[in-house]
């Protein structure tokens, strides 16, 4: 009641009679400030990120535990994820380094320090249980500014930087093709069926423009995903595909183009990255190429638009 109440939630709002528990992301965002608040314990995302019963009740993470990667399993949370809520889960890489960002999709404020904590742990709990060793990140980078240095540095057992650019856990790019012990094809194969349905429900629920759209957002990372991947995702051929987006009255191409445009004014808005960076989440090959695209949406420079909506927000 406690940390509703500091949240300023309705306090029926956890009701244990109810099946499921609906949150906007506002209230979800809300609800871990609370917990952050009534805590006195500065490791608590940490320690809740890293609950065994998270991984041994939790679905999405029995079905990470049971694939044969850290790739493959950060690549399983993102596409179920969807089933929980708005949110993206990006693996972008460069060179021998992988970074695992976590987007958001429908906020309107910065996330909570403690939940980026929660989000962090969980990826280095998943990737230190199926590897059965001790892995850890090349680096972590938060936003906040420094606090409990000593803490996160002995959690993690790497460098941590603070008001960074942006929150991201790097990990060596070895790191993600490293086998997994926990490797189980028929527990995911027990799992998995199941996730899909669900998933698949949910997206019957939306158009088929929202739906291709959503899985653009998701896909985009770093990388241009072709027409084949969002078939793929959808389990459709990419002559359906087609076929439907034109009944929709509407190209790949252009959903494409609705997608990135989205993407960017919620990376503009609600991250401190650079332009470059943001040109390269939204897979164009250089920052010219964005300013361009950008230009034409907005009429105005990525910078200004950013410079004038920040300031009126």
């Amino acid at each position: 009641m406690s940390v509703l109440r500091q949240a300023g939630l309705p306090m029926g709002l956890l009701n244990q009679n109810q099946e499921k528990v609906l949150l906007t992301t506002e209230e979800f965002f809300a609800l871990y400030r609370g917990i952050a608040a009534v805590s006195s314990d500065p490791t608590i995302g940490l320690k809740l990120g890293t609950e065994d019963r998270m991984e041994r009740y939790d679905p999405i993470a029995i079905a990470a535990v049971s694939t044969r990667s850290l790739r493959d399993a950060i690549g399983r949370i993102g596409r179920y994820k969807q089933l929980t809520c708005p949110e993206k889960i990006s693996l972008v890489e460069r060179g021998n380094e992988s970074a695992v960002h976590f987007t958001w999709l429908l906020a309107d404020e910065k996330e909570p320090a403690m939940l980026i904590d929660v989000c962090f742990a969980w990826i280095l709990s998943i990737a230190r249980r199926g590897s059965g060793r001790p892995i850890h990140p090349k680096r972590v980078e938060f936003q906040r500014p420094e606090a409990h240095r000593t803490v996160y540095e002995k959690h993690f057992q790497c460098p941590v930087k603070f008001k960074a650019a942006r929150n991201v856990l790097i990990f060596d790019k070895a790191d993600m093709d490293s086998a997994f012990l926990t490797y189980n094809a028929d527990l995911l194969g027990a799992v998995a069926p199941q996730l899909e349905t669900e998933l698949k429900q949910q997206l019957a629920e939306k158009s088929f423009r929202e739906q291709v759209k959503g899985i653009l957002k998701r896909l985009l990372a770093g990388e241009r995903p072709a027409i084949e991947h969002v078939a793929r995702e959808l389990r459709v051929s990419k002559r359906t595909l087609q076929r439907r987006l034109t009944e929709d009255g509407i190209t790949f191409q252009e959903l494409m183009e609705e997608a990135r445009r989205e993407l960017a004014r919620h990376y503009l808005l609600h991250s401190s990255l650079e332009l470059n960076e943001t040109a390269y989440l939204l897979g164009y090959e250089d920052a010219n190429s964005f300013f361009r695209a950008f230009h034409e949406w907005e009429g105005t420079t990525p910078g200004q638009w950013r410079t004038l909506h920040v300031a009126s927000a």
